[in-house]
């Protein structure tokens, strides 16, 4: 019988342990004991899991069920497990790939004769088997495809995205061996109804992976520059692409803050392991260097639509609608809006941020920024960061004068109330 681990709760991690929980038994380990005990309460901070979801897999039976804890002892009876940590940057735009090490470590300590141990986490092409393996090795004693094996199934999880859920995700897999390869892919084949993707090799698995985020970086990249390009030619940017977007195979992307834990961070992994082998992506780092800009560019753009207005720039009062990386998400990893805010505070204004998904003290804690509880009075510009369902909701007749600028980076309001869009 397959009983399963699941290292690592976050975005990827819990909504993979509720759907194997659906047929097999399975053990959710973090590190993270608050995380921990939220779990266990039948509460998920994530919002990607409903309080009935999860505690529906928590109710476990002999054949099936999820038990979460904090000990790695109790992981001891698996004889699978999936890797679902985190995979970020330093400040250096280097891969940080101390948290895959230590769930290694971890998974070392408990691995047993014909285990095998399946990564989800994003990486570039060559780390499960040039720096994980090697670690299972060495922790547990046990030689690598002779008394354990390893496998890569990407995640495709997009946090918010109640319609894109994990099971309606075609899954990409692979194994150390052939006949792993086909255990692996079974494995994901029996929950995953929008089918599978055997791919030949662990390493073709991990470059797929890091390709999707690169490729949608550098096309958000083109729309970005594209913006730049129409806002000094004093061309509405999303009429532009509302046009072009009428031809049958125009990709429909749009400009705007490119952050989060995926888009922001996978084409810095890609680039370090080209470097490596002597190649300097060109394209790849040309995108990230204008995502990366566009905090300033925004910043600046406000700016100059104040000093048209002749509104003092020094102690104005700015609202920032949004902090989280994405809409209708609570994750703030690696948002882009911080660059934003922290932009605009060097000119001396007084900028205040509303977000109700975010979490107050994790933005204390990451950015030291006490986010505003309430939007109670009215602000001389007003930024629309992230597009937030509720945010079509606010009765703006409350919180904008007449002169008020109202500055929207995703074409998500009103165009009756906007100044400017992005």
């Amino acid at each position: 019988m397959k009983k399963i681990g699941i290292i690592g709760l976050g975005y990827v991690g819990l909504p993979l342990a509720v759907e194997f929980a659906k047929k097999y038994k399975v053990v959710g380990f973090d590190t993270n004991q608050r995380r921990i005990d939220d779990l266990n309460s039948g509460y998920d901070n994530t919002l990607e899991i409903s309080d009935l979801n999860l505690n529906a897999a928590l109710k476990n039976d002999q054949m099936k069920g999820l038990s979460i804890s904090g000990e790695i002892n109790e992981l001891k009876e698996c004889n699978i497990y999936i890797v679902t940590v985190p995979t970020p940057i330093d400040e250096h735009k280097r891969p940080i790939l101390t948290p895959l090490i230590k769930a290694s470590e971890s998974v070392g300590k408990v691995l047993k004769k014909g285990d095998i141990v399946i990564y989800e986490s994003t990486v570039y092409p060559g780390v499960t088997e040039e720096k994980c393996a090697p670690i299972l090795e060495k922790v547990s004693k046990l030689e690598y495809n002779k008394e354990f094996f390893c496998g890569y199934s990407p995640e495709r999880i997009n946090p918010g995205d109640k319609t894109h859920t994990i099971a309606k995700i075609k899954k990409v897999t692979s194994g150390s061996t052939e006949e792993i390869g086909q255990i692996v892919n079974k494995l994901y084949a029996s929950i995953i109804k929008a089918g599978t993707h055997l791919a030949p090799s662990i390493k073709v698995a991990e470059a797929a992976k890091v390709i999707e985020n690169a490729q949608r970086d550098i096309n958000i990249a083109f729309v970005n520059e594209l913006a730049k390009i129409f806002n000094k030619l004093e061309i509405d940017t999303q009429a532009v692409l509302e046009a072009a977007a009428t031809k049958w195979n125009f990709l429909p992307f749009k400009p705007g803050l490119v952050g989060g834990h995926c888009i922001g961070v996978d084409p810095y992994y890609l680039a370090h392991k080209a470097q490596e082998v002597g190649y300097h992506p060109e394209i790849i780092l040309a995108g990230r260097r204008l995502n990366d800009s566009m905090g300033e560019h925004v910043a600046t753009e406000v700016l100059k639509l104040m000093a048209k207005k002749d509104v003092a720039i020094k102690a104005a009062e700015i609202l920032i609608l949004g902090i989280t990386f994405k809409e209708n998400c609570p994750d703030i990893r690696n948002t882009k809006v911080i660059d934003v805010y922290n932009e605009l505070k060097e000119y001396g204004l007084i900028v205040d941020i509303y977000d109700s998904f975010a979490d107050v003290k994790e933005v204390k804690k990451e950015y030291n920024i006490e986010l505003v509880s309430k939007i109670d009075k009215k602000y001389t510009v007003i930024i629309l960061a992230v597009a937030h369902e509720e945010f079509r909701l606010l009765n703006w007749d409350k919180i904008i004068e007449k002169d008020t600028i109202v500055y929207d980076l995703k074409g998500f309001l009103p165009q009756e109330i906007v100044t400017s869009r992005l």
